[in-house]
Formats: C-alpha cells, sequence, structure tokens
C-alpha cells in the first residue's frame, strides 16, 4: 500500500473536465459507505438529504486569487509568471514575490518583465528548483496587481483558450463561500456548493462552519518517490479559529460526525489535532502528509473529487476508505463516465 505505483491508473482523456459543470450543484455525486464497501450514484443537490441531522461539516474558505501573469520580457520574448507567495503579512510595500516563470528562456537576474494589462518585475534572485525572486511595480500592492491583470491558476492539465474561460474560471474556480486571500490552487471539492444548497444544510440542523488553508503550488507537483512514505509535501499555511474548534469538539463529544469537505479540510484539522486528538485553536504551517495507516482523531466523512493518479491527494483519500475500495470505485466511476479532477465531479465518503 506504500508502493506509488498501487496509485496509478488509466483515464481516458475526454474524461478529465475542461469546464464546469453548467451549474455547480448539477455535478454527479458518487456515494460511498466505507463499512459496506457499497457505493451508489446521486447527485450533488441532493446533499443536505444524504447527511444526518447534528453532522457538522468543515468547509475551507480560502480564496484563489488569480496569480497568473502573462508578458514579455526586455528581449520581447513571451513570459508566463505563476505567484506563489501571497505576502500573507499583509503589508503594502512588501513587493517581492517567490513565483514560477514559463519562457523560451529563462530571464537573467535583474531584467525586467513587462505584464498584459499594465506592471511590471524586475528578477532578483534565480533559485536551482525553477523559482525565482521577482519584485513587483505598478499597483498600490502585488495583490491590486493580480486582481487588475491576473489570471486564474487553473491546473496544467485544463487545456482549453485561457481568452475564451478566463471569466468563467474567476467566478467558477472559487467557491461560493471564498473570504480568505491566498491560494494559488481551489479546494476542488467545495466548488459544487450553492447558496441553495447551504441554506437546506441549515434547514436540516447540519452546521456548516469554515477553517483556512491556502492551498499552494505543491497540490500539482507529482510524487517521485517510490515509497510514497518518502514525498514531502510544501508547507502551507492553516488557521482554525477559537469558535470553530469548540464547535468540532462539541460535535466529537455528542458522538456526531465531522465531514470535512475536501482533503484540505482534512490536512487542517488533523494538524489542529496532532498534540492531543481534540482540535486545538491555532494558525501556522502545516506539513501533514496523509498516507494509509494514519489514525483520523477528527474526520468521520469526506466530500472530496477525483484526484490525479499518484498524487498525495488520492493517498488521502485511500488512507481514509481504503487502498482497495480506492480503487474499485475509481475503476466503476471511468467506466461509468464521470468526470474527473477539478472541474469534475464529486464523491461522499461517510
Amino acid at each position: 500500500m506504500f508502493r506509488l505505483e498501487e496509485y496509478d491508473y488509466e483515464l481516458p482523456a475526454e474524461l478529465i473536465a475542461q469546464v464546469p459543470a453548467p451549474e455547480r450543484d448539477r455535478s454527479r455525486l458518487l456515494l460511498l459507505n466505507r463499512q459496506t464497501k457499497v457505493s451508489e450514484d446521486s447527485y450533488f443537490f441532493n446533499l443536505p438529504d444524504l447527511l444526518n441531522p447534528g453532522d457538522t461539516l468543515v468547509v475551507n474558505d480560502t480564496r484563489v486569487i488569480p496569480a497568473r501573469l502573462q508578458g514579455r520580457k526586455e528581449s520581447g520574448g513571451r513570459v508566463e509568471i505563476l505567484v506563489l507567495d501571497q505576502g500573507r503579512n499583509g503589508a503594502k510595500n512588501d513587493r517581492e514575490r517567490l513565483c514560477l516563470c514559463k519562457a523560451s528562456k529563462r530571464p537573467k537576474v535583474g531584467s525586467f518583465l513587462f505584464f498584459q494589462g499594465g506592471g511590471s518585475g524586475k528578477v532578483q534572485h534565480l533559485f536551482d528548483d525553477g523559482k525565482m525572486l521577482i519584485q513587483f511595480e505598478g499597483a498600490e500592492s502585488v495583490l491590486d496587481l493580480l486582481r487588475e491583470n491576473g489570471r486564474m491558476p487553473v491546473p496544467p492539465y485544463i487545456k482549453r483558450p485561457d481568452d475564451a474561460h478566463a471569466a468563467v474560471d474567476r467566478q467558477r474556480y472559487q467557491t461560493v463561500y471564498a473570504k480568505r486571500d491566498g491560494a494559488v490552487a481551489a479546494p476542488t471539492a467545495g466548488l459544487h456548493f450553492t447558496e441553495d444548497v447551504l441554506e437546506r444544510l441549515q434547514k436540516r440542523d447540519i452546521r456548516v462552519v469554515s477553517i483556512t488553508l491556502h492551498v499552494g503550488y505543491g497540490t500539482f507537483q507529482p510524487v517521485h518517490a517510490a515509497d510514497i512514505r518518502d514525498h514531502k509535501l510544501e508547507a502551507e499555511y492553516y488557521r482554525v479559529e477559537e469558535g470553530v474548534a469548540r464547535e468540532i469538539r462539541k460535535c466529537k463529544d455528542s458522538g456526531r460526525r465531522v465531514i470535512a469537505v475536501g482533503t484540505t479540510a482534512v490536512r487542517a484539522l488533523e494538524t489542529a489535532a496532532l498534540e492531543n486528538g481534540s482540535v486545538e485553536p491555532g494558525e501556522g504551517m502545516t506539513d501533514l502528509m496523509v498516507t494509509p495507516g494514519f489514525s483520523f482523531q477528527v474526520v468521520d466523512g469526506l466530500i472530496t473529487n477525483f484526484h490525479l493518479p499518484k498524487s498525495s491527494l488520492l493517498f488521502l483519500v485511500a488512507a481514509f476508505a481504503g487502498l482497495e475500495v480506492i480503487q474499485e470505485v475509481y475503476a466503476s466511476a471511468i467506466r461509468k463516465k464521470y468526470r474527473f479532477y477539478s472541474y469534475g465531479d464529486a464523491m461522499l465518503i461517510l
């Protein structure tokens, strides 16, 4: 269960969702019972009726930054920048950011980049891992520059013309409850929620509380370790507020279920419970890697999308539901032509 090859599978290219479903909650939802290992098909708009009164849903309220900038180098060559560090200290005059750069030839230290729509950046330092440090100019803050000229950092497996879908991505590659700026990838399990679904959950006495984990570029990084336990995740910022921690403890103490919306919510909750097994308020950086054998202290259920082969997200789902079960469920989902990955369908594992 720790060999990377065990997490590989063949996926027809046509099942990689390139655009979101016409309506968020009209995506399909595969239900999986961990005890019986039985699965069935439904739709996301049925979620309130599939949960129990008293359940607590924990969502990730991170907000995706339009962190992709396109432009040109001083030489005239095309360049694309992905801003990785969102400067969460909030300093308006802090204009240096860690970035990834896509260009035919890597820019030199001291050279300038000029971005579409306005703004520029000076290359301050080049790192061995392909990243670079850029000092930005052209707006009151780096965040303002990205909001004005940036594009949403949809994953690399979404391959279609940016211009035709930029407006759609601005709206749909973002959850309806997003409020804390800082992510460079969406917590995709939450993309299926609508205001109507949230209202119906409330009417059924199903609590929805928010934590924060700013999803980083590491979510896209391939795993190369033959033994998945040797893979290292890049640390990501998380925050669990005192009132939310108290609400989750109350739910657990009453014998009711805590259901995480997305693998990011799982990692934040389980990080917050590492010391004493109970969720405590706090914030910091987490590089928690969840693989089979992990002892879940908080999470009783999971809403999640279908993940890439050989990915750390798939390791976590297998740890929660069992590797063989997930292998069978994924094979069934492929046969039934579920839509996969960020803009794809979802699973509810209980």
